[in-house]
């Protein structure tokens, strides 16, 4: 027993009962006896591998990877030189160490693809080649598998399993991958050919393998045809059918034609499974198999099959290659009655729907509105949540689709006689559907629809007239049933609430004036009050009703109402209309509504550049929209109405545009000193101009610095200042409404942003010591007066504004290392964490390079390493001690004897790099009594490359592999 040993089996009694020993790997080498007692009592059953985990630490797949990473270590020779793995004794045992233990797993294909690594199972195999006598580099296609004995099903199984790795492509080395896709052809060459033999094969037992190392010539055993475990010509034909089928069914993405031969493979396979009595080695999923092969059936159907012969799913499919749309969903009308179809596989149908219209094909965006509308009645008669899409779909709904929803209802009850439980769940529909309308007209036509009065009670339907008389105080709901609003007699009463719904409904200027012109030849009344949501700016309001004809004021109030209600959702084509018609109308008879709607045509312009841009467009604006927005800035009209926001807007898109020569030096005086957003503009287009000269920026950051000051200040007026110039801020509104509509709703570009952030950073006197930004050092160091700020307004304002930026540019890493910063000082130690990993893995390619040392400072890895301190992860504090500049040894100490630790402790070891702290570890788990944790460390310890006597460039390039490994294993935690 090796001294190692000896000490383990010392440390029994102090250990935790509950825990099994772990056997190390060295000791199957001392014993060859130890592997099959280990796996016996590991595994005593069969098909017991899923919980062997729990029985003992070192499962099947774990001893592989331990034997063939052993095996396969590099050596370093006396002058510090890394020399490939030895061939020797030692080596070749662990190899054939590594295949026994695949023997015992029967050579299970899903056991070893989910529990080796691409490197592992390709070594593995690899090694299978080699004791199975295949001649090296011998290629695929080259071998005559008919004339193999135990190579020929060995030569299979590694290509099966070649092929299950390129179907897999998970956690993928490049190389490997590389090579393994160029010879997918070949491998499927082979596999074809083993489609031909007939006869039984054998494999790999651990007996066969245990012979392997005895004298081959004493016994010719393990080169019998007979020998190892039989794989029927059977099963092995199942097999390489399903496994064919597979990777014939993925090319035919590229190439349709796959689609038939992994047809005939799924074909085959199913005939074999009847055919074979047992399935001991045929490794493949039954749910799987029948999927593949109801998809091949749908997509290689025939089209000369009746519709009696061809399943509901094939009817679906077909109806879909030939572009039968109308006919889908007459299907899926009629599956309501019947429910053949389960819901699973109709929402299948409508996202194939929606991908074609992601993809650009047009005409169906109205089939997939039928498709959602069949689907969501289908849910309501079953009482299931009616889904999302359905929902948005309700939020503006033509009455053509109200109506197409009807029609579904309808026909979805048409059998004999329907369940109570459907008649509810209808009732029930019907009822939701009414309360989640806005338009009313829509409302009638649901509410006096055949199928609302059979289903609802009298008294139901009471209530929900009642609830749709609040809804609306401008029209008089009847508690009886409503007729259709198409279906209204012809009354003056009853034309005039229909011309009102129309009223509200239209967006073009010509029948809207058509309409009024109706109304007022029925009944003479003021209509822009018909919908109380109708607001035009108090601005406005007056001049438009001091409009003699109450004809032309309600045009006015209504035209422009509604076009200011087309900006806000972004319909500029019908506000451009809207106002074009207005502007028309108001030129005949008033010059000052003129100059107004051309600034509020202005105002739309500006707006609909603005979300251009903001979608991604790079086009500058066109000199006659700049030349406009300078001409509203410096006009001078005595006694016109101006909306404020149109002069904030025009300062914001000259910013925005840079245009900060205008901004300095050609505003208007009055104007500047009259807006205060206008002001606020102006300065920082100055700051910005004259930052190249120290003193000139200085002096004007301080104006802007007094500026930002006053509107963060909480006193109630401010007087004329000596110089004559009145004070900003007359009134103090809220600061946090005042700094967010300001600097989040009105500059839209990144380097506006950093610029007033910078500024506002300054003013949170609790963290200016604590938060870094760009800039800085242009502003006063001191705030005389912190009294008289709004100190929460700032903070609010602090935190948003980095929020705001970050949505404009997310992988700004000075942006990133702020926001960290501000939930470090809050406290919030889970989010500072979440940003400071966020600002090193968009500087590092996900930590696939070092981090560079100016994002990850001391100050912000002490940071960091509070945080984790904060939330009793210590082993990530010792670990994150290491990537300072100088190791904080006291602390990493003083983190690894907290026991209280939240991380998963020794799991983190292989992370550490510095052996002093490790040989740490081992001491207080030696302390402890923690033999298992000890070894653990020990073995960190003893690993080749953390040798001190290596060369410092050896050294370093440990500590790089362990800290890029650990900030993405730490990334992965907390993103």
């Amino acid at each position: 027993m090796s001294a190692e040993a000896a000490d383990r089996v010392a440390a029994v009694g102090s250990s935790r009962p509950s825990t099994p020993l772990q056997t190390s790997w060295f000791e199957f080498l001392l014993d060859s006896s130890l592997l099959e007692k280990h796996l016996q009592k590991s595994n005593p059953g069969p098909h017991t591998h899923s919980n062997m985990s729990h029985c003992d630490p070192l499962n099947h797949e774990h001893l592989i990877i331990q034997f063939l990473e052993q095996a396969s270590k590099p050596s370093v020779n006396e002058q510090n030189q890394v020399q490939p793995p030895a061939d020797n004794r030692r080596n070749r045992t662990l190899k054939l160490l590594a295949l026994k233990v695949a023997a015992h797993m029967k050579w299970d294909l899903d056991v070893l693809e989910k529990g080796l690594t691409t490197p592992v199972l390709n070594m593995l195999l690899n090694e299978l080649l080699c004791v199975s006598k295949v001649p090296p580099g011998v290629k695929h296609v080259d071998l005559d598998l008919s004339t193999l004995t135990q190579t020929g099903v060995t030569f299979i199984l590694v290509v099966c399993l070649r092929l299950s790795i390129v179907q897999q492509e998970k956690e993928m080395t490049e190389n490997i991958l590389t090579v393994l896709k160029e010879q997918a052809a070949d491998s499927i060459s082979v596999l074809e050919g083993a489609l031909r033999l007939k006869k039984d094969f054998y494999v790999h037992t651990m007996r066969t393998l245990d012979l392997l190392t005895a004298d081959a010539a004493a016994n010719g055993e393990t080169e019998s045809s007979t020998a190892g475990l039989c794989i029927s010509a059977d099963e092995l034909h199942c097999q390489v059918h399903y496994d064919l089928g597979g990777i014939f069914f993925q090319q035919s993405c590229t190439d349709q034609l796959a689609y038939k031969k992994a047809k005939d493979h799924f074909r085959q396979t199913n005939e074999l499974l009847k055919k074979l009595n047992t399935t001991v080695h045929v490794h493949l999923d039954e749910k799987r198999l029948s999927g593949y092969w109801n998809a091949c059936k749908a997509l290689t159907a025939d089209c000369d099959l009746s519709d009696s012969q061809m399943s509901p799913y094939n009817q679906i499919n077909s109806l879909i290659r030939i572009h039968n749309y109308q006919a889908v969903i007459e299907a899926f009308i009629k599956d309501n009655v019947t429910r053949s179809l389960p819901s699973h596989f109709r929402r299948s149908v409508l996202r194939e729907f929606l991908y074609k219209v992601q993809q650009g094909e047009t005409g169906l965006d109205e089939v997939c509105h039928k498709l959602c509308v069949c689907n969501a009645v289908r849910d309501a008669l079953e009482g299931e949540i009616l889904s999302v899409r359905f929902q948005q779909l309700l939020l503006k709904p033509s009455k053509r689709i109200v109506d197409f929803i009807l029609e579904v209802c309808m026909r979805s009850l048409e059998k004999d006689c329907p369940s109570e439980t459907s008649r509810r769940n209808m009732a029930n529909f019907m009822k939701n559907l009414c309360e989640s309308l806005e338009e009313l007209s829509l409302v009638f036509v649901v509410s006096s629809h055949k199928l609302f009065m059979e289903l609802l009670k009298e008294e139901e339907r009471k209530v929900l007239v009642e609830q749709m008389r609040k809804r609306s105080a401008t029209i008089n709901l009847s508690a009886k049933p409503l007729p259709s609003f198409y279906d209204i007699p012809a009354s003056a009463s009853v034309n005039i609430g229909q011309l009102e719904q129309q009223l509200i409904l239209s967006l073009e200027p010509r029948r809207i004036r058509q309409i009024l012109i109706e109304l007022h030849g029925m009944a003479e009344r003021p209509y822009w009050r018909v919908n109380s949501k109708w607001e035009v700016p108090p601005d406005y309001i007056n001049v438009i009703l001091c409009i003699k004809d109450n004809l032309t004021k309600d045009l006015v109030y209504i035209l422009m109402t509604k076009g200011l209600h087309c900006i806000s959702i972004k319909d500029f084509v019908h506000a451009r209309q809207l106002f074009s018609a207005c502007l028309e109308l108001v030129t005949e008879f008033s010059p000052k509504l003129r100059q107004v709607m051309l600034n509020e045509m202005l105002l739309l312009e500006v707006r609909a550049h603005e979300t251009m841009a903001a979608e991604g467009s790079k086009e500058r604006p066109p000199p006659d929209l700049v030349s406009r927005v300078r001409g509203y800035l410096e006009m001078r009209i005595h006694d016109l109405p101006l909306r404020q926001v149109v002069g904030e807007e025009c300062v914001a898109f000259m910013l925005n545009w840079r245009e900060n020569d205008y901004l300095t030096l050609q505003v208007p005086p009055p104007l500047v000193m009259n807006n205060p957003y206008i002001k606020l503009g102006q300065l920082l287009a100055s700051t910005c101009k004259e930052l190249p000269g120290p003193k000139e920026s200085r002096r004007t950051a301080k104006e802007l610095w007094d500026v930002v000051v006053q509107i963060c200040s909480v006193s109630i007026q401010h007087k004329r200042n000596s110089d004559g110039r009145v004070g900003l801020i007359k009134q103090r509104e809220s600061s946090m409404g005042i700094l967010h509509r300001l600097f989040c709703a009105l500059l839209n570009t990144p380097f506006w942003v950093f610029w007033v952030m910078a500024c506002f950073l300054f003013h949170q006197d609790d963290i200016v010591n604590e938060v870094t930004a760009e800039h800085l050092s242009i502003w006063p160091s001191s705030l005389p007066n912190i009294q008289a700020v709004d100190v929460e307004a700032v903070a609010v304002t602090v935190k948003e504004l980095v929020s705001y930026a970050l949505t404009l540019n997310p992988n700004n890493q000075s942006w990133l290392i702020t926001q960290a910063d501000i939930y470090f000082v809050t406290n919030q130690y889970s989010a500072a964490l979440n940003f400071y990993l966020q600002a090193g893995a968009v500087c590092s390619d996900f930590f696939t390079k070092a981090v560079a040392p100016d994002v990850y400072t001391d100050q912000v890895l002490k940071r960091m390493i509070k945080c984790c301190s904060m939330m009793n992860c210590h082993t990530q504090v010792a670990v994150l001690c290491q990537f300072l500049r100088e190791v904080d040894y006291m602390t990493a100490f003083k983190a690894l004897q907290e026991q209280n630790s939240h991380d998963a402790m020794d799991s983190l070891y292989d992370y550490i790099w510095d052996v002093t702290i490790l040989e740490y570890l081992t001491h207080i788990h030696h302390k402890r009594g923690e033999m298992e944790k000890r070894q653990i460390a020990i073995k960190a310890i003893g690993q080749t490359e953390l040798n001190t006597s290596n060369p410092e460039e050896v050294l370093q390039l440990a500590a790089q592999k362990r800290k890029k490994r650990f900030l993405q294993a730490m990334a992965k935690l907390y993103f």
